[in-house]
């Protein structure tokens, strides 16, 4: 062995020595464990009532934009907004479900749905953020559950704070009333 091959191995011997004292001294990382599948949504206000969709189904939440009226609809179509130049249809979800429209507060916000072909944002009262909810946490649909709702709740969650109705956005894209805006 020449002196380079010798120089050149020194290094390589003090990383060696390293790694040695790092996986004698060092703490083991910790192990995942495998949790239980959780369900996740998007939790929201309408109305006094607590709803959550899929997380997959609400493509963004947004703070109100300025909207511009579209003349000829029914009163539940808030106007059209302009999304990053694209045109957005704002829809009172509360309204289409037969509730007082939905006033603007500073706690209004709009759930963006891509769903069955058709882009729209919903006006909802409140986002409560994400929503995480176990398997045993499933619930039945509450057995008094307004008739208007019943189409788009397909099932419940209860927790500690009671219960969510889980709302599908896709049931709601595909439903021949929430098509028809034109009054």
């Amino acid at each position: 062995m020449d002196n380079t091959e010798h120089s050149n191995s020194a290094p390589f011997a003090i990383l060696a020595a390293l790694e040695r004292q790092s996986h004698q001294r060092g703490a083991a990382l910790p192990v995942e464990e495998e949790g239980q599948p959780r369900w996740r949504g998007i939790g929201f206000r309408l109305d006094g009532q607590r709803f959550v969709a899929a997380l997959e189904e609400v493509a963004e939440v947004l703070v109100c934009p300025r909207l511009s009226p579209v003349p000829r609809t029914k009163a539940w179509v808030r106007g059209i907004a302009n999304l990053r130049g694209s045109l957005l249809p704002v829809m009172d979800l509360g309204g289409f479900l037969g509730h007082a429209p939905t006033q603007l507060t500073r706690h209004s916000r709009i759930l963006v749905i891509h769903q069955a072909g058709v882009h729209a944002g919903l006006l909802v009262d409140e986002v409560l953020g994400m929503r995480h909810f176990l398997d045993e946490e499933r619930a039945a649909v509450p057995a008094d559950l307004d008739e208007v709702l019943q189409p788009f709740v397909t099932d419940a969650f209860a927790d500690a704070g009671g219960t969510w109705l889980r709302f599908s956005m896709p049931a709601l894209a595909t439903h021949p009333q929430f098509l028809q805006v034109g009054s």
